[in-house]
């Protein structure tokens, strides 16, 4: 559980130093997310749900 916890905190800073460092680029990353159909935005999510687990794995194994 501390584990998740830390991941969470990770993709917060990350994300936050992103929006800090890159405030147009994250909007016009957005507008153009927005303007995705869904099943393409689906399938981006699947492959890299796939890849972060396969990414924990190979590190964690």
């Amino acid at each position: 559980m501390t584990d998740l916890v830390v991941a969470l905190g990770l993709v917060l800073a990350v994300e936050g130093l992103l929006f800090a460092a890159f405030p147009e680029g994250v909007k016009r990353a957005m507008i153009a997310a927005a303007e995705t159909p869904a099943d393409r935005m689906r399938l981006v999510g699947i492959a890299s749900a796939v890849a972060g687990v396969a990414i924990v794995w190979l590190v964690r194994g």
